[in-house]
């Protein structure tokens, strides 16, 4: 998230702004250097091969955005790289670490931390829903499938990244009066899909298939739609990202008791070359990481197959 020319635009923010002699000259610099921030700041983080590093410099990324919000909050660029880059932060560097720690109390204290950065995504998303739809939120909350309706496919990005970050947010905190909120940003989602289904390259199929299996709204045939969304998520990604093979394993499988195709999927995702598509680099480094941690706990996860065969 943070590059050389992030570093020199962090560095130069409060000079432009002590320098500018008019109002004007003020807004307009501000206005580019918070464009050149908003696109810079997803792609440069997503091509980087070291989570480490990402994991340090995300935060002082994230802070200058809000920063440069404060002083432009309907930059609709800066609106959805905060959306979605403390939604990525949370699951990568908060929520995946909390499951592997073994402390329960610090396991629940980070868990409830990335469940705050989630609803601080989800908070900027909505913002930028609200800024070409101005009550928006109010209407999703009174009469979610008539609210979403309104949307298009220009919104997609903004509807996922809310949609995913609420839905995080709940599962991370485990808090039961988030339960009614769940039609908002159920609706967003599957608005979204409705819309445009390959946006991303099939982010918002991967997400399905971990959501189908864990929502309490979402009955019938739950492991094979899941089947279906992982089957068009590794289409539209060719083949060539861990996620759709981590999220069906560790979501489908397994709670198919299908320890063979759960070994299989991991396999396949660690067997992915993380150079081969620049785009996802760091995302497939970070899901491997997954896969590997996941085929270590593979006896706990399928002991009580185990107990059964003896």
């Amino acid at each position: 998230m943070i590059t050389a020319g992030n570093r020199m635009l962090a560095g130069s923010i409060a000079a432009l702004a002590i320098a500018a002699p008019a109002c004007s000259v003020k807004k307009y610099t501000l206005g580019a250097v918070a464009d050149a921030l908003s696109s810079s700041a997803s792609s440069s983080m997503a091509s980087d091969d070291d989570p480490e590093l990402i994991r340090s410099a995300a935060p002082f990324s994230l802070k200058l955005i809000e920063m440069m919000l404060q002083q432009n909050p309907r930059h609709p660029g800066l609106l959805l790289a905060a959306a979605s880059g403390f939604t990525e932060y949370s699951y990568a560097f908060v929520q995946m670490e909390a499951d592997q720690v073994d402390d329960g109390r610090v396991a629940a204290a980070m868990r409830q931390r990335a469940a705050k950065l989630y609803l601080r995504a989800r908070d900027y998303g909505m913002q930028g829903l609200e800024l070409k739809r101005p009550g928006f939120a109010q209407e999703l909350k009174t009469d979610p499938k008539r609210a979403v309706q309104k949307l298009n496919s220009s919104e997609v990005p903004f509807m996922y990244w809310t949609g995913a970050a609420w839905a995080a947010a709940l599962a991370s905190s485990r808090d039961m009066f988030m339960l009614p909120q769940i039609p908002q940003f159920e609706a967003l989602i599957l608005r979204a899909l409705e819309l445009d289904e390959a946006w991303d390259a099939g982010r918002l199929h991967t997400f399905m298939i971990t959501y189908e299996m864990a929502s309490p709204t979402r009955t019938g045939d739950k492991a094979g739609r899941a089947r279906r969304h992982f089957d068009r998520a590794v289409e539209l990604t060719h083949g060539r990202q861990a996620a759709p093979y981590v999220a069906y394993a560790e979501n489908v499988l397994t709670a198919l008791k299908d320890r063979a195709g759960f070994e299989a999927a991991l396999k396949r995702a660690l067997a992915i070359d993380v150079n081969a598509e620049p785009g996802a680099r760091l995302q497939n480094i970070i899901f491997q990481r997954r896969a590997k941690w996941l085929l270590d706990r593979e006896k706990i996860l399928f002991a009580e197959d185990d107990n059964k065969r003896r």
